[in-house]
């Protein structure tokens, strides 16, 4: 995903997020390929709460119909597991072969060859522009400091 970034910076988090992806308040990002297929990844700050990636397994066969929210696979980080949802409904398309050969990919790329799976279909309206996200971002390092402080 070659596209213009923006940089953003919040307490000791910074990362550069793509414009052209639409986002998740569940940190996914889709990104458009051609005829109605999706890639979707997690975005950086998915990838540091989780921790180096560790072992990844999909539970849906390519070619399933899902519904948004469901689980299709899961994700070991080194901090945690954390299942992982279909972010939009339509077919799930397949994992990212890559991710076999180098699970790093996932923290050490998470925007152009760390992709989690590709789907088919059009994204829910809840989804959003990289504006939107930075404002989700906001919101959740803003809960976590909060939170820190709260417990000394």
């Amino acid at each position: 995903m070659a596209s213009e970034r923006i940089h953003y910076k919040r307490s000791r988090f910074s990362t550069r997020l793509p414009k052209e992806p639409l986002y998740t308040a569940g940190h996914y990002w889709l990104q458009r390929e051609d005829d109605g297929i999706w890639r979707v990844g997690l975005t950086q700050f998915a990838t540091r709460m989780l921790g180096e990636a560790v072992e990844l397994d999909f539970e849906t066969a390519s070619g399933t119909e899902v519904e948004t929210g469901q689980v299709v696979g899961w994700l070991e980080g080194f901090k945690a597991v954390t299942d992982l949802f279909a972010p939009m409904s339509g077919t799930f398309e397949g994992a990212n072969p890559e991710l076999d050969d180098s699970i790093e990919r996932l923290t050490k790329d998470p925007y152009d060859r760390g992709w989690l799976f590709r789907m088919r279909g059009e994204p829910d309206t809840g989804c959003f522009d990289v504006e939107g996200y930075v404002a989700t971002l906001d919101t959740t390092i803003e809960k976590m400091l909060g939170q820190r402080h709260e417990t000394g």
